[in-house]
């Protein structure tokens, strides 16, 4: 059997895959089983954030697999405290647990805000505010603070505790902390899986304030628009707020499975020796790969994001079938009047790789996607759109 008739065989039909094989990459292109070559504006959904066959990632990965491949968190290791040490001081955040994913990172944020809320509020403050159309993970907890119903459904009953606002109405916010008591508050300050949408900075500020009046914690969940995504470190920095709480995984890791939850001053002491765990939570040669990467996120390569986003939106936006374009430096969708599945072929057949989120495809580039291969892709995606 071939690959495709293996994969239908043996594996759990949970993802609509496209009909194509990659068998390798290199930079932000890929080649298929048949030798056709793509340029990926998709990077594995927010990966492969240097693209693929980085040398450096690399290097600082099989560096570690020559020493050792894992240990328990019974053990210290370096990678893991590098990494952590990292992450904190390009955040101010003070304390990191580390996973595998970012439903995981997820969890360990609620859990986080839940144990706080009870020690210093009391049981009953448990609730945790997500915004409609959000999208945290799909385990039983994460699916419930998804604000999308469409995700609940076969999954009944959720698991308790999560309720919905309607995003960038902050009347909203003060009308369900009148009625319950609450934990913390949660956003994506870009709404990636519910089509790419960017928060009102207005809006994103008041919520930052309304925590701070209520002493309720506010977590930011990075997993998709984190890791320089949006032309900064973490998206909730081109709003000028600071949560207390960050989620961050996919781009992290480089192409290697990491969750990451990043605690500020009020709760960096939050947990104690058994409250949480992960197997293979800080696995060395996973956080060395990520210490290459966070190490390689600076000034420079954010500006350059910003630029080549502007590119895009300068590109896509008014072009015929193009409906609107939204987003936020390189996690950016695009609403066609074509149905987004058949643009989406279309492109695959000019040799551009996109994705879908919603009604709209989406654009996930590698940070470090030269220009005139970005302009070589857009100019793919303008003939599929017509």
């Amino acid at each position: 059997m071939n690959t495709f008739e293996l994969d239908k065989t043996y594996v759990a039909p949970t993802y609509a895959r496209f009909p194509l094989e990659i068998v390798s990459g290199e930079g932000c292109r890929v080649k298929d089983a048949d030798g056709k070559t793509y340029i990926d504006l998709g990077t594995g959904i927010a990966v492969n954030i240097f693209g693929y066959n980085d040398e450096e990632w690399k290097a600082a990965v099989t560096s570690q697999l020559n020493k050792f491949q894992h240990t328990s968190n019974l053990f210290y290791s370096e990678p893991c405290a590098r990494l952590a040490q990292l992450l904190c001081e390009k955040t101010g955040m003070k304390k990191v647990f580390f996973s595998n994913s970012g439903a995981e990172a997820n969890e360990c944020a609620i859990k986080a805000a839940r144990k706080y809320a009870e020690t210093k509020k009391g049981k009953d403050n448990y609730n945790i505010i997500t915004l409609k159309n959000s999208f945290h993970g799909r385990t039983l907890a994460t699916l419930a603070a998804t604000g999308q119903d469409v995700f609940h459904a076969d999954f009944l009953p959720v698991t308790p505790g999560f309720l919905y606002a309607d995003a960038n109405d902050i009347w909203n916010i003060d009308a369900l902390l009148a009625k319950y008591r609450v934990a913390a508050i949660m956003i994506e300050v870009v709404q990636g899986e519910g089509g790419v949408m960017p928060l009102d900075k207005e809006y994103v500020l008041e919520l930052a304030e309304i925590a701070r009046r209520y002493d309720i914690l506010l977590i930011c969940d990075e997993v998709q628009c984190g890791n320089g995504r949006t032309g900064e470190m973490y998206g909730y920095m081109n709003y000028g707020i600071k949560p207390d709480i960050v989620t961050t995984a996919k781009g992290l890791g480089g192409g290697l499975p990491i969750g990451a939850t990043l605690l500020g001053p009020k709760v960096e002491d939050v947990y104690k020796p058994g409250d949480h765990g992960s197997t293979f939570g800080g696995n060395p040669v996973v956080c060395a790969g990520a210490c290459s990467i966070v190490s390689r996120l600076d000034r420079a390569l954010f500006d350059s994001v910003k630029a080549k986003s502007k590119i895009i939106f300068d590109t896509l936006t008014g072009k015929p079938g193009i409906k609107s374009v939204s987003g936020l430096g390189f996690m950016i969708g695009v609403e066609t009047e074509k149905d987004a599945g058949e643009v989406i072929a279309k492109c695959r057949e000019g040799g551009v790789i996109v994705i879908k989120a919603k009604n709209k495809i989406r654009l996930l580039p590698p940070l470090n996607i030269d220009e005139d291969t970005l302009k070589a892709a857009l100019d793919v995606i303008v003939a599929a759109a017509k």
